[in-house]
């Protein structure tokens, strides 16, 4: 089963299961229409009850395994490396994540105070006002409101995050939360915990398998700031790259661009697949979204993943006073100076809608 409710139960989720992928294979070589209608049916409801994962071409069957140290099932397999086209995009992301990553293996060898405290300085500033507060909260979600210098200024934080362009990312994150956890959603566990954490980035065939439009932007695309950006995207980690090496030389590139670059991928990427894998959830999402405390404090908050899926729209997403969410705290500072508005926070009613409570209720 993907997701770790209590119900169905698991001699039913077995024989649909059977019945599924039987159906599936008959309805792709049955070319009678009327045992086609009659099989979707049959099967289509309670597959989209489920959120279940069809076979698309190209992807191939795997054995049906769990995650270690999960209930999350691995129930479709992406090629990765081999056996695979490789587009020009794809050669350039992996050359480039691979040339970050190994800058980063001079660390040891370049550590002074002063380049470690401009790493760490560079992963807060983009961290937590680029990637975490400006893509994924404002721009993703409209969760707050900022002035359009802020705005601006925050989300070029976030290009300096080597994440790509606001435009690319936020089109990815939505369509993460309109299909979670299904074939169509861009980075699932459900093709293994490293095509979630890495592996999509390298597949730009498998992103326009799905979207080959892709219309869920029209906001940011409307806007020339982001245009330019998406247009200029390489510019700027080139300009980048290149001022930190006239003025601190290889030791502060190695540290500002090599760690805390890799460091922000990997904390990013931990949302995408630890916190669909490990953790608890608190509210009924329909998903594997889990609550996982470790990423939250590495993530300015973001671990609190199954949170946010229920609430997609808060701009808090650590919802008890005991949850650290570092984002929150600065959206509050924000606010408080009159910066941030129109903060959206989730009702009493609508907690009490996506609680098992009141699932059991219903029940």
């Amino acid at each position: 089963m993907l997701r770790e409710f209590n119900y169905p139960q698991p001699d039913l989720i077995n024989a649909y299961l059977f019945l599924n992928t039987y159906a599936i294979s008959i309805y792709r070589n049955y070319q009678n229409t009327r045992v086609q209608h009659i099989l979707q049916t049959l099967f289509l409801p309670f597959k989209k009850m489920l959120n279940w994962i069809t076979v698309s071409q190209g992807v191939k069957d795997t054995e049906y395994g769990k995650i270690v140290f999960s209930n999350v099932m691995v129930t479709r397999k992406r090629n990765l490396f081999m056996s695979r086209t490789w587009r020009t995009l794809d050669v350039r992301m992996a050359l480039g994540i691979l040339a970050v990553h190994l800058l980063a293996l001079f660390a040891p060898f370049t550590f002074t105070w002063g380049a470690f405290w401009a790493g760490f300085t560079t992963y807060v500033l983009c961290g937590i006002f680029g990637i975490t507060l400006s893509y994924h909260r404002n721009l993703a979600h409209h969760s707050l409101k900022l002035p359009k210098w802020l705005e601006y200024t925050f989300a070029y934080f976030g290009v300096l995050a080597l994440q790509r362009d606001p435009i690319y990312w936020v089109s990815m994150h939505r369509y993460h939360h309109q299909y979670v956890d299904s074939e169509k959603d861009p980075h699932s566990p459900i093709f293994g915990f490293w095509f979630s954490h890495m592996g999509w980035l390298f597949d730009s065939g498998y992103i326009l398998e799905k979207y080959q439009e892709r219309k869920n932007v029209e906001d940011l695309k409307n806007q020339a700031f982001y245009r330019f950006i998406h247009s200029t995207y390489l510019l700027h980690p080139f300009a980048l790259i290149s001022l930190i090496y006239i003025f601190g030389g290889f030791t502060y590139l190695v540290w500002v661009v090599g760690v805390a670059t890799t460091w922000g991928y990997h904390v990013t990427f931990l949302v995408n697949s630890a916190c669909h894998i490990w953790g608890n959830q608190a509210w009924n999402t329909r998903d594997l979204s889990k609550n996982n405390w470790w990423v939250a404090l590495i993530t300015f908050g973001e671990g609190w993943h199954n949170n946010h899926h229920a609430f997609e729209y808060s701009a808090r997403h650590g919802l008890e006073w005991w949850q650290i969410d570092f984002c929150w705290y600065m959206i509050r500072f924000l606010e408080g100076i009159g910066l941030a508005t129109n903060v959206k926070l989730p009702t009493e009613d609508h907690k009490h809608k996506k609680s098992f409570a009141s699932l059991n209720k219903i029940k």
